[in-house]
């Protein structure tokens, strides 16, 4: 049954756990965002949080998360804002797209890895964080290239 105010009262709880929540309108951006979830899910069982954005605004089209603590729609903006400075960065080393291209960020914490890697189309990006106990920085990289395919 689809009770409107009871997924309102959920969503003020916190994102839904262990759960890939669209966000995107129904579509097919919104359907290959879900799917590229399913394939980080299944190399990273034990990541804390991923997330598909658009580098242009920021705007979150899907995401998954195994802690309450943990939303990824707050940060999703200022993660693309990271990405889109980083480009401007490497236009101001006057490095052009033909020489160089960003591919991925990392962002290392005392616990926990955050990678950031752009879409083969450029627009979007994948986000994924994960505890340093549960991964290593190179299987979580292996599974972000071979799921963005």
């Amino acid at each position: 049954m689809n009770i409107p105010f009871l997924h309102h009262l959920q969503s003020l709880t916190g994102p839904p756990l262990n759960k890939i929540v669209g966000v995107a309108p129904a579509g097919p951006g919104r359907a290959n965002a879900e799917g590229l979830l399913r394939r980080v899910l299944g190399g990273l069982p034990e990541l804390v949080a991923a997330a598909v954005g658009e580098v242009a605004d920021g705007r979150l089209l899907a995401s998954y998360t195994s802690s309450k603590d943990f939303d990824p729609a707050k940060i999703i903006g200022f993660n693309a804002a990271v990405l889109r400075q980083q480009q401007q960065a490497l236009k101001a080393l006057g490095l052009s797209e033909q020489q160089e291209q960003l591919t991925e960020l990392l962002i290392t914490l005392r616990r926990q890895l955050h990678l950031l890697r752009l879409l083969p189309d450029g627009k979007r990006f994948l986000y994924v964080a994960v505890d340093c106990h549960d991964t290593n920085l190179a299987i979580a990289r292996e599974v972000m290239r071979t799921c963005d395919t």
